[in-house]
């Protein structure tokens, strides 16, 4: 009854139940623990306000860990995930403010509008985009074999997979292309080196005209060969890319 007659003479605006559930499955996790947040410190309760972002942000954790581990080709998470922490969140929010909710309408308590509700969801659903690509770039990185040397004065790069190829390999072939002026110092240029047996396959960016030009096919055969001279016990392959390394318009070996 007290706690009734102090929501009763609380001036203060909350937000609905439902406007929490959409708000939740559209600006994610932590958009629908600031309202729930927000709520409870409406109703003069400042400690389950802290419970609540406690448990938002763990939530937000869990929800990203089970995200990654979801298959990339798989629709169903996509959608799922959402309706499932929203529903929660608008049971929640039922369970234990339904009754002071109750209490605030029967009052005449006035609510929030959708304006405000709408800015607030777009700002959590930024955020957690945010930390999401985020997270998702440190992950790729953390779990990527991929190392990078430089060479030369431009600096030049040649990209290597460190379980693939030895680093005092790819050292030799720094060498090579400094000794035969690939890696110079006006132009900065990055190669792909993959070790395929005792084979090094070398991925060089270049334009379109190496398809239609002799003349640069044949600069960049003069320098396999002249790579090719300092690795007699291994075969030198140049593959000549366009925009991608994946895209490879003539190979050279």
């Amino acid at each position: 009854m007290e706690q009734t007659l102090a929501i009763q003479s609380s001036t203060q605006k909350i937000y609905k139940s439902n406007a929490i559930r959409v708000a939740t499955f559209l600006g994610g996790p932590l958009a629908g623990g600031y309202f729930i947040a927000e709520n409870f410190k409406a109703f003069n309760e400042p400690e389950k306000a802290k419970k609540t972002w406690i448990y938002t942000i763990l939530t937000t954790i869990v929800i990203f860990a089970i995200a990654f581990a979801i298959p990339g080709n798989s629709r169903s998470g996509e959608y799922f995930i959402p309706l499932l922490y929203s529903w929660a969140a608008y049971y929640l929010v039922q369970h234990y403010q339904g009754a002071e909710i109750a209490a605030h309408v029967n009052a005449g308590g006035q609510f929030y509008n959708w304006g405000r509700v709408v800015v607030v969801t777009l700002i959590g659903f930024v955020t957690v985009l945010a930390a999401f690509f985020v997270l998702m770039d440190s992950a790729g990185s953390i779990l990527s074999n991929e190392t990078i040397k430089i060479y030369g004065a431009a600096p030049s790069e040649v990209h290597f997979d460190k379980t693939n190829i030895s680093p005092a390999e790819v050292d030799k072939i720094g060498q090579g292309f400094i000794d035969n002026g690939l890696f110079g110092s006006s132009n900065k240029v990055a190669v792909y080196v993959k070790k395929k047996g005792s084979s090094y396959e070398i991925s060089i960016p270049c334009n379109d005209k190496v398809k239609t030009n002799p003349q640069v096919a044949q600069e960049f055969a003069l320098l396999r060969a002249g790579m090719q001279s300092k690795f007699p016990q291994n075969k030198i392959i140049f593959n000549l890319v366009v925009d991608d390394v994946d895209n490879v318009v003539k190979r050279i070996e």
